[in-house]
């Protein structure tokens, strides 16, 4: 039987030689905003036959303007009701919209220029991708069928728009006040002055706007079309002519006064190139943190690429004056940036840890408007989709001397509640997994893909992983009991381990094991949440000696690993299951930690094999090479790529420690947050790695704490 490593190499395109990166060449060139805005279609993509009419998940990106973590991402719509609200393959423009995440939510505000007369349901223009261009706050396109040239770039809260339009024609813009990715259910748009119009928009969370314009505004008719949807059309006194017309757009989740400020503060004394270099300027300050050299323009590309999309989300919520909206809906000013809540299951394994280390700043405002968040609200840490893992996050920053700006006090009491105290807001299905240590699952046959159960096997894996988080918080705030009773909880993840399997799997209420069992088949949440079986191997990352002592021996973990990376994908047609090396799926998160285990028994050159597959061929995929494997989820895939193109991963983001794995890149300079700088460098060239030295002292085993990789850096001998 063929290895491994001969199978992944007959597979894979072997990574060029490195080469010297040209230090003229800002590092927003290598940033491509398009890239995660396409569509797997193929075959030799998806690994199953499509059949059904939906698209695959792609990554969900916005190729829009934006600053990092900002309140505005001012994006095109191609349509409504999907990820981010533009995919590639798409040819019609709906307008510009001003808030994105690319979960199929927000989109506040679509704005389109337009002139004649407008068809409240027929209005979207036809777009060329060759006329379409994007960078790191900035984005253009010519619309065909106004024959008008938009441009967009932003601030933190503000967003610019300058369309040129025909010199002939009169300039109008469309305002698609009843309309985004959310169910609008109030909303205004008036004029506030000569040349100014200003608003609200409901639908998921009120924005605020107050925008200005270089042209006297003449009127604003409302147009009503179908299903209650209506627009509103402005136009502008004695338009015609070469000069743009020019809007600037300022938002608040507060109110128009604020928006106002906001615009003031940030845009009102700048024109459209100031605003856009400053953008730009903002975005090489960040890139920066990360300077690599050696590689290729490809991997540069993609790294950079990567690293700019990981600071999308969380995004700031509050005004220049600290005034935010809380969970009650009261203004208030709590004397922080507040911040949308993290994605936490999708993200928390890497990006937030990420965000950390290069703008800690932002991740201890993110852990107080988490804390206000949980103590306003139902009185528990707020969680996201699936798990607890605000923990991670806690106990991740905190041991990483991120101690600032945050009562860490207050977050163990609300993480402590979530871990023991069954109620509205914490945990699912708490009070039994505190009874029996394992969530129990429905016995039944038959379960398609989409049906909502429990998702016993994985919340108690990530429960677990959870009370280690908390321990470990905890311990930081000198709670033993506390700690000793956390300790005991993380370990029942072994409650779901089947040893005549070899495979985590679902039980029943009288604790016997769910008969119906097929670990290739994929479900969205019976015994495991949007997986396999398979791609819940191994997961947990906080006990490594108690999951490899839970087999007869190394051997049967690795021809279990070689089994996964081996058997090919069932041809099972799911949405959000797409990018497979065998059974492995890299385009979902649960099996994101997997390929780490070769190395932990004692096969390293595998683990590398498979890492440089994924970051060689599921990052720039399809007919345009702008698709991901996946979705990006709010950075969690592009995090992924980043940390392991420079050869560190954060197997366990609750430790303060890191994977140590062969970078693509000849040397990387680290700039964390705080001022500190480390480099990581490679010599040699291969997947076999032969020492790796921190400050000079070889290091024992595949893992570097944080402070000492800050303090000595890392020397990777290979070959």
């Amino acid at each position: 039987m063929k290895t491994l490593i001969t199978i992944l190499a007959a597979l894979a395109t072997l990574i060029p030689a490195s080469a010297a990166s040209d230090g003229n060449v800002r590092l927003t060139d290598n940033v491509n905003p398009f890239l995660g805005t396409a569509t797997l279609w193929e075959e030799s993509d998806l690994h199953y036959v499509r059949k059904r009419q939906s698209r695959t998940w792609g990554a969900e990106t916005f190729p829009g303007a934006s600053l990092p973590n900002a309140m505005i991402q001012a994006s095109p719509v191609t349509m409504f009701r999907s990820g981010s609200g533009y995919q590639y393959e798409d040819n019609l423009i709906y307008g510009f919209a001003h808030t994105n995440k690319g979960h199929w939510n927000l989109l506040h505000l679509p704005v389109l220029p337009v002139f004649g007369d407008v068809d409240p349901e027929d209005y979207a223009s036809s777009f060329s991708h060759g006329n379409e261009s994007a960078r790191p706050g900035y984005y253009s396109v010519f619309l065909d069928r106004y024959g008008v040239l938009a441009e967009l770039t932003t601030t933190l809260r503000c967003a610019f728009h300058r369309y040129t339009f025909p010199a002939d024609t009169d300039k109008e813009v469309l305002v698609d006040i009843t309309r985004n990715n959310n169910r609008v259910t109030d909303w205004d748009i008036r004029t506030c002055g000569d040349n100014a119009f200003c608003g609200r928009q409901n639908g998921e969370g009120t924005i605020y706007f107050y925008a200005t314009s270089n042209y006297s505004i003449d009127d604003i008719e409302l147009k009503s079309g179908g299903r209650s949807h209506s627009v509103a059309v402005l136009s502008f006194k004695n338009s015609r002519g070469d000069k743009p017309l020019e809007l600037r757009f300022g938002f608040s989740f507060t109110s128009v006064e604020n928006a106002r400020a906001n615009l003031e503060a940030e845009m009102s004394a700048k024109d459209f190139e100031q605003v856009r270099n400053d953008a730009d300027n903002v975005w090489e300050n960040l890139l920066s943190s990360i300077r690599v050299g050696g590689g290729t323009e490809r991997q540069r590309r993609i790294f950079y690429s990567c690293l700019y999309r990981a600071f999308m989300w969380p995004c700031l919520r509050s005004d220049v004056n600290g005034d935010h909206t809380d969970v009650r809906g009261n203004i208030v000013n709590s004397g922080y940036d507040y911040y949308t809540l993290p994605s936490f299951w999708d993200d928390y394994r890497n990006k937030l840890i990420l965000l950390a280390m290069v703008r800690p700043d932002v991740a201890s405002d993110v852990a107080a408007s988490i804390i206000e968040m949980g103590e306003k609200g139902s009185g528990y840490m707020p969680t996201f989709f699936h798990g607890d893992h605000a923990a991670a996050y806690i106990a991740g920053i905190w041991s990483r001397g991120v101690r600032e700006g945050y009562d860490i006090d207050k977050a163990y009491r609300l993480l402590y509640r979530n871990a023991t105290v069954p109620g509205k807001g914490g945990r699912r299905y708490l009070d039994e997994y505190l009874d029996k240590g394992w969530i129990a699952e429905k016995d039944t046959v038959n379960v398609p893909y989409y049906d909502e159960y429990k998702g016993a096997v994985t919340k108690t894996l990530e429960y677990a992983y959870d009370d280690y988080a908390v321990a470990q918080v905890a311990r930081a705030v000198g709670d033993r009991p506390g700690y000793r009773l956390m300790m005991k909880h993380s370990r029942n993840w072994k409650n779901v381990f089947d040893p005549s399997t070899g495979f985590f799997r679902g039980r029943i209420a009288d604790g016997s094991w769910i008969r119906d069992f097929d670990p290739f088949y994929p479900y969205f949440q019976y015994m495991y949440r949007e997986s396999n079986a398979w791609n819940n191997l191994f997961y947990p990352p906080h006990d490594r000696k108690g999951l490899i002592g839970l087999y007869p021996s190394k051997a049967v973990i690795e021809a279990k690993l070689d089994s996964l990376f081996t058997e090919p994908w069932r041809g099972y047609e799911v949405e959000n299951l797409t990018g497979f090396i065998g059974n492995y799926c890299h385009g979902n998160q649960p099996g994101h930690s997997i390929p780490y285990m070769y190395a932990l028994i004692g096969r390293q050159e595998k683990t590398q094999e498979v890492l440089n597959y994924i970051m060689d061929n599921f990052y720039d995929m399809g007919a345009e090479g702008l698709a991901l494997a996946g979705m990006d989820d709010a950075g969690e895939m592009t995090s992924w790529y980043v940390l392991n193109a420079i050869g560190i991963y954060t197997y366990s983001p609750a430790d303060p420690e890191y994977f140590v794995s062969v970078p693509l890149f000849d040397e990387t300079v680290f700039t964390l947050g705080d001022g500190r700088r480390f480099t990581i460098r490679k010599n040699g060239e291969g997947v076999h790695i032969d020492s790796i030295r921190c400050g000079g002292k070889k290091l024992k085993g595949w893992f570097v704490g944080h402070d000492q990789l800050v303090d000595g850096g890392l020397v990777i001998n290979v070959r």
